[in-house]
């Protein structure tokens, strides 16, 4: 099982410099990071995490400038978005972010998408939020154009264009891996559809080793997928040796631990700690 680190890059939390170079020298297959383009004052959307909404999530830089700079200080750690929030994003520049994260990186891109919880932020962007889970697959199935055709084009509902070039590729093929984000069983069937993997995020999601890959074949079954095909990534995993050998018994394939948006010497200690429980395993 591969293990990987999740975080709100901000101006007062621990240089992703400094991070990315940390994590990779303990042994961390990936790092992700979160995206909110603004949050909306006049918010009325619940946070699915509890009452009050956290700082960090009205100060997030951008994740794909950030993971560029990961990419410069890193050779190993994979980079992701966790997650990219595809509905509030044109996909004809954001097909061109990753391709170039991609290229810059030597190949070292996860892509994770959601379609997002803060119904004012998407409708800011233009987004109908009743139509948001439609437009993420539109969006994702035209980056996939984008990244694999050399003459790409796409002709849906809410995502159109003709035919075009767009040039470097990744040089992940046919492209960067596609982790879908969101409960079970939407987010889960979501996944299945046109994903490479599925992140629930634990205390959302029970994290049972058996429980998750029981969802995952039953999903892939409907859908007539093989379930190797779809990986499952625990959000907020647990750094507990026994939950996490339960989950590598049943054969899911990482476990992602929270990191809180702080400066170093409240992170480095705490990746020490996680460093420690991989190593035990």
């Amino acid at each position: 099982m591969h293990y990987g680190a999740c975080f709100f890059p901000t101006t007062y939390a621990i240089s992703p410099i400094e991070l990315g170079t940390a994590l990779e020298e303990r042994g961390f297959e990936s790092v992700w990071m979160a995206e909110h383009s603004h949050i909306p004052a006049s918010r009325k959307s619940p946070w699915p995490g509890g009452v009050d909404l956290p700082q960090m999530y009205y100060d997030t830089l951008d994740p794909f400038v950030t993971l560029g700079a990961m990419a410069s200080v890193t050779s190993t750690l994979k980079l992701g978005t966790g997650i990219a929030l595809v509905v509030q994003r044109d996909p004809i520049h954001t097909a061109k972010e990753v391709a170039s994260l991609d290229v810059l990186s030597g190949g070292r891109v996860l892509f994770g998408v959601g379609a997002g919880w803060n119904l004012e932020e998407m409708a800011d962007h233009g987004t109908d939020p009743e139509r948001r889970f439609g437009l993420m697959r539109e969006r994702v199935e035209a980056m996939k154009s984008l990244w694999i055709d050399d003459i790409a084009e796409y002709h849906g509902n809410q995502v159109d264009f003709a035919a075009t070039y767009q040039n470097p590729k990744p040089i992940q093929r046919p492209h960067p891996p596609i982790h879908v984000g969101g409960v079970a069983p939407g987010g889960l069937r979501r996944a299945v559809a046109y994903g490479n993997g599925w992140i629930p995020i634990g205390g959302r999601t029970p994290v049972e080793g058996a429980h998750l890959s029981t969802l995952r074949a039953e999903a892939c079954a409907e859908a007539g997928r093989d379930p190797g095909e779809v990986e499952i990534s625990i959000y907020y995993a647990p750094a507990d040796a026994g939950v996490l050998s339960d989950l590598a018994e049943h054969g899911i394939e990482r476990a992602v631990f929270n990191l809180p948006s702080a400066p170093r010497d409240e992170v480095l200690p705490l990746l020490d700690s996680y460093a420690t429980v991989m190593a035990g395993l």
